[in-house]
């Protein structure tokens, strides 16, 4: 029996700046604190899924410096397998500004790197692992052509493949021949719109773009909106609409990789998508009362005591 969490994608170190307000075109803006933590889309997706119950693998690339010691400790700190994690020695390993204002938004700024170095032939090495894994978690913050090898090779060995469109093409178009290999979408609203053209800003407007997009070739979507909650699109055509936990935001980095990889880890546990994005929306939530990436990430037990306190 298939079982466990393959991911296939990025790993970065934050450098994160607090500031009153982010800055607008020409302007410079004094900032109040700074930190650096582990982060990039694939290594947040990673944590997370582990803290919340699963077993995971992470297939990535970092630079043989000591950022990329720091992700792997952190990693293996967390019970990620780090068999397929590659240090690059000619690369170094990806990096991500961060502004956070005093709303707790950002705007990020990112650089590949080593990230940009995974490639198709990283993906065969892996090939053994992702037969053995019941989920593919991806992104986009990894070359294209490398995202759609790991997602044939997920649909070639029965694992299902969940596609984070993050961040999503400028031009509005991911890879006609990557749709058909995907399995769960799950953009944001701003991610959503570009992908369909659909503003999405309510329910009915998330539905709708979530219901273009499985006309796409997308057997399902979830559509996450921040505080309004999510929309879950199932394939047979069932919508749901979960509402988001209440809590006091002080930083939403990785608020949606936390919400993926809880995600991830439930239905990893046989659980339907609509009670997986449950939990995932409770990752989500309680990730948004920490500062940074990887500390924001909950446990599985701080989600099942939020869940819990909210029955």
């Amino acid at each position: 029996m298939k079982q466990g969490i393959v991911v296939v994608g990025s790993l970065s170190v934050d450098f994160v700046m607090r500031v009153p307000r982010r800055p607008a075109k020409g302007e410079t803006v004094s900032g109040y604190d700074f930190n650096t933590f582990v982060g990039g889309k694939g290594n947040n997706q990673a944590l997370a899924a582990a803290r919340a119950g699963a077993a995971v693998h992470m297939v990535g690339r970092v630079g043989k410096d000591q950022y990329g010691e720091r992700l792997a400790a952190m990693l293996k700190q967390s019970n990620v397998d780090t068999t397929h994690l590659i240090q690059d020695r000619n690369a170094g390993t990806g990096i991500a500004n961060i502004y956070v204002d005093s709303e707790g938004d950002n705007s990020i700024v990112i650089i590949a790197q080593a990230n940009g170095r995974l490639s198709n032939d990283d993906v065969a090495a892996a090939m053994p692992t992702i037969e053995q894994s019941a989920i593919m978690m991806l992104q986009l913050e990894v070359p294209y052509e490398t995202v759609l090898a790991a997602a044939k090779a997920g649909r070639k060995a029965g694992v299902r493949v969940m596609l984070n469109p993050a961040p999503a093409p400028l031009n509005g178009k991911l890879p006609a021949e990557l749709l058909p290999n995907i399995d769960l979408l799950i953009p944001n609203q701003t991610e959503a719109e570009l992908l369909t053209g659909i503003k999405v800003v309510d329910q009915g407007s998330a539905i709708r773009a979530a219901q273009k997009l499985q006309q796409a070739g997308i057997a399902e979507v979830i559509i996450t909106m921040g505080e309004q909650g999510v929309v879950v699109l199932e394939r047979s055509g069932a919508t749901h609409f979960i509402s988001a936990f209440r809590v006091t935001v002080v930083d939403t980095t990785a608020a949606g990789d936390a919400f993926c990889g809880a995600l991830a880890a439930s239905l990893a546990e046989q659980r339907s998508l609509k009670d997986a994005a449950i939990v995932g929306c409770a990752a989500g939530a309680l990730a948004c009362t920490h500062n940074g990436a990887e500390p924001s990430l909950p446990t599985k037990t701080e989600i099942e005591q939020l869940l819990a306190a909210t029955i």
